[in-house]
């Protein structure tokens, strides 16, 4: 009877401490506003409708500083508590972004994904690398080389802000953009 208990307590434990998000997909929306998998087989999109862009203009300029990136564009993509979606608030900075890596070839950046402090240590660096790799599979969509975007995750190791409310939790949940 102990035996049962005991198995039941740890079956119990077990499944408390699951999460509901799983981090083997990313979801990212295309330019025809479509959503997209990465384990989905990668086929071409139908071209979507001539439609003006809410892109901002930027500065595609080749420039001998590429490290500074595009000029008036957010470096800076926030994400939702638990969650590596980017949102569609973020979408065009995300094509300034493009725009630039794809004017400017020889540029790299390097994606840092950041969660805040809640969660184990493993779990928040796996959901900080798929906040990155979200953001390297939107540029790609948009055309971006693979060769010039590289993404890592931090997890909860470089919070932006200190703090234990959910203002300071809010601006942990990020992924960077550093030019190279």
């Amino acid at each position: 009877m102990n035996k049962f208990f005991l198995s039941f307590s740890l079956a119990l434990l077990l499944s408390a401490c699951a999460s509901g998000v799983k981090l083997n997909d990313v979801p990212v929306e295309d330019k025809s506003g479509a959503s997209v998998s990465s384990t989905a087989p990668e086929t071409k999109p139908a071209p979507a409708p001539e439609a003006k862009s809410a892109v901002a203009p930027v500065s595609t300029v080749a420039s001998d500083n590429l490290a500074a990136g595009p000029n008036g564009v957010a470096k800076i993509i926030y994400f939702d508590y638990d969650s590596f979606v980017v949102k569609a608030e973020f979408q065009n900075a995300i094509e300034g972004h493009a725009q630039f890596l794809k004017n400017n070839p020889r540029a790299k950046v390097s994606l840092e994904g950041h969660t805040d402090e809640r969660g184990g240590r493993e779990y928040n660096l796996a959901l900080g690398q798929k906040r990155a790799d979200a953001v390297r599979q939107s540029l790609s969509l948009l055309g971006v080389s693979a060769a010039q975007v590289e993404s890592v995750s931090f997890g909860e190791e470089k919070p932006a802000v200190q703090g234990s409310d959910e203002s300071a939790f809010a601006k942990n949940r990020r992924t960077e953009f550093f030019y190279k």
